[in-house]
């Protein structure tokens, strides 16, 4: 029997997921030659840390920190950047992408922001590019909506996709803990980045829905016209008073589809305890899709760490492999369809959206403060549902909680603005959006 020629691959990025990719590529190195039909193996890596244990053999494969080395070897035919951020890892694929190679990368960043232009080299180019692991870790979402979904429309996807989020939120649930104590203890514990902003002020998740709109609805959203809102502001008070009410707070992303615009937003919300999102917790993420004929359908594993990730990574290299034996040319393009047949639609601002919110004020117990509260609110057209008070103690601040009707955007933050200049409000006040008919 003829001995097979490996496939040989160069990984840019030897990090957490990197290190989990090699040692997954070794293990179920049998497994995966059975599926790709040729054996797979990692012939070079670039990082510019190269003394650093990672905790897997760098043998037989060599170890450098010129990536364009990498890049421009001619036994290697697949690349993987796991790099992350725009600069340099924009340059390396596109090199990559230049020299005829079939390239897999993580970065969601990079593709949310860059993404048409590297997609369309990689159309030019006649070169497969996966992404699979830029959305929800280990769940393979992106693939299901681009092969598994296409026979029907997408209507709306929303869900949990960022699990340093959820951990934070989870654990303020469940301990009655403020959010910048549980967010100290998770940066100890390697769950959050040393500058976590991209995770906690919705960047993250942001970028990931930009993907998931672009595949689902077969648009391209600008990515800075999402409304974003991240996890900062929400205080242990507002997960209690949510959880009297009924409710749990999660960061959402949502999207719908739509004909002259399209719903994107990430914010936290107030998710009905009798949704199954209530009930995912820690760092695991659940993406909904509902399909017109269809309808919903429920997504969930883990969103993050070095082996769920890893075997996207691994799922789209093996994807490019078996592709290429089989065609010269890619069969599925990488948005699912070619990039010129993308809608260029407008994302709607949240002053356009009508939704019914969670208010808490902060404000000082002595008469009155109420009734000017109460007439703001209904000179920006605001009608209020119920009224929560406690704690009452007269000349003491105490929080008061609302329920409002269904309000448009624009009114509800101009209302703001005002209550929050009022004599007798103390700090900013909070809105948090809730989502009672998620379908």
């Amino acid at each position: 029997m003829a001995v097979r020629k490996s496939v040989k691959v160069g990984l840019l990025g030897f990090g957490t997921i990197g290190s989990g990719v090699v040692k997954l590529l070794r293990a179920h190195r049998t497994e995966i030659a059975r599926r790709a039909g040729v054996p797979i193996e990692v012939a070079a890596i670039a990082d510019l840390d190269v003394e650093t244990d990672r905790g897997v053999p760098v043998a037989p494969a060599r170890l450098t920190t010129d990536a364009m080395s990498v890049i421009a070897d001619p036994a290697i035919q697949v690349i993987v950047e796991l790099i992350g951020g725009y600069q340099p890892a924009e340059r390396f694929v596109l090199a990559a992408i230049r020299g005829g190679k079939d390239v897999v990368t993580a970065n969601k960043a990079l593709l949310a922001v860059h993404g048409e232009r590297i997609v369309e080299a990689a159309e030019k180019a006649g070169v497969r590019l996966g992404f699979e692991a830029s959305v929800g870790g280990g769940i393979p979402i992106l693939r299901i909506i681009k092969e598994g979904l296409p026979g029907d429309r997408t209507m709306a996807v929303y869900g949990i996709v960022n699990g340093t989020c959820n951990h934070i939120l989870t654990t303020m649930a469940r301990e009655g803990r403020e959010f910048g104590d549980v967010l100290a203890e998770a940066q100890h514990l390697g769950l959050a980045e040393a500058n976590p902003a991209t995770d906690i002020d919705g960047i993250d998740s942001a970028h990931k829905l930009a993907l998931l709109a672009t595949l689902s609805f077969g648009v391209c959203p600008v990515v800075g016209e999402i409304p974003t809102e991240g996890i900062r502001h929400v205080s242990a008070l507002d997960i209690a008073m949510a959880a009297e009410l009924g409710y749990t707070i999660k960061l959402l992303a949502v999207a719908r589809d739509g004909r002259d615009a399209i719903e994107a937003r990430v914010h936290p919300t107030m998710v009905p305890n009798r949704h199954l999102l209530a009930d995912v917790s820690g760092n695991f993420n659940a993406i909904f899709v509902r399909g017109a004929a269809l309808g919903p359908t429920m997504y969930y594993g883990q969103g993050a760490g070095s082996l769920p990730t890893a075997t996207a990574v691994i799922a789209d290299v093996i994807a490019a492999v078996r592709d290429r034996r089989l065609s010269p040319e890619p069969r599925i393009p990488p948005w699912g369809m070619p990039q010129r047949l993308l809608r260029r639609l407008p994302v709607r601002s949240l002053d356009d959206l009508e939704g019914t919110y969670y208010l808490r004020f902060m404000a000082v117990d002595r008469p009155g403060v109420l009734g000017r509260l109460a007439g703001v609110l209904g000179r920006f057209d605001i009608s209020i549902e119920s009224v929560i008070q406690k704690g009452r103690r007269a000349g003491t601040t105490v929080p008061l909680v609302m329920r409002s009707h269904r309000v448009r955007g624009r009114n509800l933050s101009r209302a703001l603005a005002a209550i929050g200049r009022m004599d007798g409000i103390r700090g900013k006040p909070m809105a948090i959006r809730i989502e009672e008919q998620l379908e």
